[in-house]
């Protein structure tokens, strides 16, 4: 069992998962959720999320690049755009790291999702 490595948040912040696989989102859901995060979502499909960030302003996100075949640069944008932190959680070798859109104020965690690094990448996004 992995060592709780970061305090729960404090008011429970609220966290955007955006995951196109359902065990992996579920995963993700579980772990913040012990943590004491608040979960958006999680969703799996791009226009969904664009969807909920109308309305919704989270602390920080989570999200994978490759969502069913698109990448997910307009959630990118419209995170920027709220200037909401983020951590990219992809396996997706395709995208490079240099890329700006990408690279710009996002930590990368590497698929299969270590907790203790997502939880230490999260503290670190949204202390």
């Amino acid at each position: 069992m992995p060592q709780d490595i970061t305090p729960r948040p404090a008011g429970g912040r609220s966290v955007l998962v955006v995951e196109d696989e359902p065990l992996i989102a579920m995963e993700l859901e579980m772990m913040l959720d012990q943590r004491g995060y608040r979960v958006l979502g999680p969703v799996g499909v791009l226009e969904t999320a664009l969807l909920l960030l109308q309305d919704a302003w989270p602390d920080v996100a989570i999200l994978d690049l490759n969502l069913h075949g698109q990448l997910a640069t307009p959630i990118v944008e419209r995170l920027r755009a709220l200037d909401t932190p983020f951590i990219i959680a992809s396996a997706d070798a395709s995208v490079t790291h240099g890329e700006t859109i990408f690279a710009d104020h996002a930590e990368w965690i590497a698929k299969p999702i270590d907790e203790d690094l997502l939880m230490a990448a999260l503290h670190r996004a949204a202390p």
